[in-house]
Parts: C-alpha cells; sequence; structure tokens
C-alpha cells in the first residue's frame, strides 16, 4: 500500500472511530460529519471526499460493526462440532455477550434506537451484513428444530406472521424449515438479546454482581427449553456445563 493510500486508510478509521465516540456521547442524533471535521481540524470538503453523505458514513460504520460482531461469533461457533447443537449455541450467546461488552457504542448502533432519517440502501453492504446475522442464529434454530418441535406449537405460526422480506430470505436458505422454526429463533434472538442489552445501557449491574453468571444460566435455560442436554455442552477452554 502506498503512502498516500495508507494515509487515506488511517484517516479513514480515524473518522469511524470519531463518529462512534459521537453516537456513544450524544446518541444518534449527534451524528454529524462537520461535527467530525471539526473536530479532527479538517474542512467540510475535505470530509465529504471520504464519505459523501451522513448515511454513507452510517452505512459503512453498521457494516463494520455487523462484520466484527459475526467474525467472532462464528468464530466461537464453528470451534464446536457440528454435531454438538447445544455447545454452538451457547458458544454464539456467549460470544454474542462479550463482543457486546467491549463494543458498547456498535451495539447500541446496531440494536439501539434507530438513527434518525437514515434509510440503508437497497442491497448494500449494511443489509446484507444484517441478513447473515440473521441466517446465522437461523442456522442454530434449524439445527435444534428436530429436539424442539416436539414442544413447540408448529400451526400457531404462519409465513404472514413474518416481513415478507425475512419469510424470502429464510425460504430462500431454508426451504424445509416451517414457521414455527421461524418464530422460535427469534425468540433465542430475544432471549439473548434481552439480558445483553440491560447490561450494556448500565440497568444489569445495579441488580446483580455477577451479570455473567446470569446470561450463562438463562442460556443453558433456553438450551433445555429446546429439548437438549446441557451436560455436554461446551465452549473451548470451559469446564463442562453440568444439569
Amino acid at each position: 500500500m502506498g503512502r498516500r493510500a495508507r494515509l487515506r486508510a488511517q484517516t479513514t478509521a480515524e473518522i469511524k472511530a470519531i463518529a462512534l465516540k459521537h453516537l456513544s456521547e450524544g446518541g444518534p442524533d449527534a451524528l454529524s460529519l462537520r461535527a467530525i471535521g471539526r473536530e479532527m481540524g479538517m474542512s467540510g470538503s475535505a470530509i465529504y471526499s471520504y464519505f459523501e453523505t451522513r448515511d454513507a458514513l452510517i452505512t459503512t460504520l453498521i457494516n463494520d460493526i455487523y462484520t466484527s460482531l459475526l467474525d467472532q461469533v462464528e468464530t466461537a461457533r464453528d470451534a464446536v462440532a457440528p454435531d454438538d447443537i447445544a455447545g454452538r449455541i451457547l458458544a454464539w450467546g456467549q460470544a454474542v455477550r462479550l463482543w457486546a461488552l467491549a463494543n458498547p457504542e456498535g451495539f447500541r448502533l446496531i440494536y439501539g434506537d434507530p438513527v434518525a432519517g437514515y434509510h440503508a440502501p437497497a442491497g448494500g453492504p449494511a443489509p446484507e451484513a444484517a441478513k447473515r446475522a440473521c441466517l446465522g442464529l437461523t442456522e442454530l434454530a434449524a439445527a435444534a428444530w428436530p429436539y424442539a418441535k416436539a414442544t413447540q406449537a408448529s400451526t400457531d405460526h404462519q409465513w404472514s406472521d413474518f416481513s415478507p422480506g425475512l419469510a424470502d430470505t429464510i425460504r430462500e436458505h431454508f426451504p424445509d424449515l416451517p414457521p414455527a422454526a421461524v418464530a422460535l429463533a427469534l425468540r433465542m434472538w430475544g432471549r439473548m438479546h434481552g439480558l445483553i442489552s440491560l447490561e450494556v445501557y448500565g440497568h444489569l449491574g445495579t441488580q446483580t454482581g455477577d451479570p455473567a453468571k446470569l446470561y450463562h444460566a438463562e442460556l443453558l435455560d433456553l438450551i433445555r427449553s429446546l429439548g437438549l442436554g446441557v451436560e455436554h455442552a461446551r465452549q473451548p477452554g470451559m469446564p463442562r456445563t453440568s444439569t
């Protein structure tokens, strides 16, 4: 990489880092290319040569954040044997929490309040990154479905219960998966996301001195609810879990 390219890459990285800081300090409405430029000592025209619009910057941030998250959770999941479904769910859930605690600004951007006025470009990198997250969790639900379906009301859900985009995506990649399994994937997401959100936003720490223990127990309860045993579920480097 030449000197000019290195400088551009460094400046782009600094712009994104300051953008995340502004999001952390002032929320989505605080994000402004001109404000970032002023902090960096750049003119308006200079910063717009890196990102033409605020939405272009947000799209890049969302894509980067999802990519960082998915790289971490997929690595954790894939370190567990494919036939250890409980272990893969446990690894995924724990990795999401660890990533969120290490990247709270990023977590808030993709899972917090929507940025006012922002519309992700259709077919762009941000929607594709979100789709990757959706498919990863759905894959776990699909693997658990043969065990979980006995306790799920398979007739209670129809494809019309879901957004057309979600339904089309799932049916394309998991053609044999019934609507009830999609609902299961959403509930799995909700159970993981709920406690993580409370912790990231500072609500859980005032109620318990060990949020990690509470979250681990929630994951084990989730796994049991799917009809999977947890006695053999483990992550690399962690002791086996007992029931």
